[in-house]
């Protein structure tokens, strides 16, 4: 039997959809009320594989380009859109912090032969937008 990930907005008007109904598959319990899905289950399919992808390379930014096959930039600016769309994008201190330890980790990688100087100047400019 094929499962289905439930929307986390009504296809009609885009409001938040509502759990109200639990089964057990196996003993055929069910429940009803209203139940708060967890922060996960509201992503959109595109959010969930990125963060997917993210953790099983540990967080390491340069394994997620090359699994996505994707530039430095794009996968920040994926890695913004999941924050966004968990509610975790913090205070405006904190992603300044951020932004500082990400122009490190460009100018450490472009001066490790890591990263072209084309795709350095790309990365720094979508910081700089940024703000």
């Amino acid at each position: 039997m094929k499962t289905h990930h439930a929307p986390s907005q009504c296809p009609v008007c885009g409001e938040p959809m509502q759990v109200t109904k639990l089964r057990c598959p196996s003993c055929h319990t069910e429940l009803s009320g209203q139940f708060a899905p967890c922060r996960f289950c509201t992503l959109e399919e595109k959010h969930l594989q990125f963060v997917e992808v993210f953790l099983r390379c540990r967080g390491s930014i340069k394994e997620v380009e090359r699994a996505l096959g994707v530039s430095y930039p794009t996968v920040k600016n994926m890695l913004d859109a999941a924050l966004a769309a968990l509610h975790l994008d913090g205070k405006p201190e904190l992603r300044e912090e951020s932004r500082k330890e990400e122009r490190s980790e460009i100018l450490s990688r472009l001066s490790g032969g890591d990263m072209s100087v084309d795709a350095a100047l790309e990365a720094l400019k979508s910081l700089k937008g940024d703000k």
